[in-house]
């Protein structure tokens, strides 16, 4: 059994009291039964002090595109229509991706206390004593504005068993780098279609580990691997890789739309859009 002690080791050995963190996790990665489950590995983090923020994507908000509404370079086949779900999101609801987020941010997003961002598709989730000012910043075009509120509290990311695919803020380092996020739609409070600003493919950033080296701190637990990087550092010398070298993060497919139309900057009208 992996034991809440081995959990609050780890804490003190990446020297991280206190300090506002963004988790990635895969409860399954421990390759054991964890001592209290999910609720627990979030306990002993919050019992020292950390503020924890997690993504908690709920993709069934999304709807089809209104008309007129098809623009180019979007990441988007406009040829598939998705079947909609007409519900309204809130910051009070619990609706998540579950398969795709796993377990310990679902277990986090049904705790009283946490504090979910208006975004209907790509919402954060936060607990702890700097949650609120850290996750109030998120609006539905301006997706990342929590990442970027983190890197001002000299926050980190924790990658708990998962690899860079599933590191949300290198999405960002890609909007430093100088391209626009995709656009998307969703339900707004009065029940009319908006657009939502969302991150691409993500498959392609494991190209960049060969250039994390001297980044992170790694820690094993049971058959965890634990990394933790100073999210200011990592989006700096990710944007910058980015620039010189914009290909890096293409994924493996050669026809993924996605990385293709994000390469060549994302969505062309953004800048119009976003204006709005």
């Amino acid at each position: 059994m992996i034991t809440k002690k081995q959990i609050n080791d780890a804490i003190k050995k990446f020297n991280i009291k206190g300090k506002c963190i963004i988790l990635h996790s895969s409860l399954k990665s421990f390759g054991d039964v964890v001592e209290g489950g999910p609720l627990s590995i979030i306990n002993v983090f919050i019992d020292n002090g950390c503020t924890l923020i997690t993504p908690t994507f709920s993709y069934e908000f999304l709807i089809n595109p209104p008309e007129g509404k098809k623009y180019s370079r979007n990441g988007y086949d406009y040829s598939v229509k998705i079947t909609e779900n007409r519900e309204i999101f809130t910051t009070n609801s619990d609706c998540i991706s579950k398969n795709e987020m796993g377990i310990i941010p679902y277990t986090m997003l049904h705790m009283k206390e946490r504090i979910r961002g208006y975004h209907p598709v790509c919402s954060f989730t936060g607990i702890g004593p700097f949650a609120s000012e850290i996750i109030k910043t998120q609006k539905p075009m301006d997706v990342f504005a929590p990442l970027r509120e983190l890197a001002l509290f000299n926050g980190y990311i924790l990658l708990l068993g998962v690899n860079l695919n599933k590191l949300t803020a290198l999405h960002l380092a890609e909007q430093m780098a100088g391209r626009n996020m995709f656009i998307r739609w969703a339900l707004n409070t009065d029940g009319l279609p908006m657009e939502v600003e969302c991150g691409g493919c993500s498959e392609g950033f494991l190209n960049l580990d060969i250039f994390f080296n001297g980044i992170d701190k790694k820690i094993t637990i049971g058959k965890s691997l634990w990394r933790l990087f100073p999210i200011g550092s990592l989006l700096k010398k990710t944007a910058r890789i980015i620039q010189i070298t914009p290909q890096i993060t293409h994924c493996h497919d050669i026809k993924c739309i996605k990385c293709a139309d994000m390469i060549a900057g994302g969505p062309e009208k953004y800048r119009e859009m976003s204006n709005k």
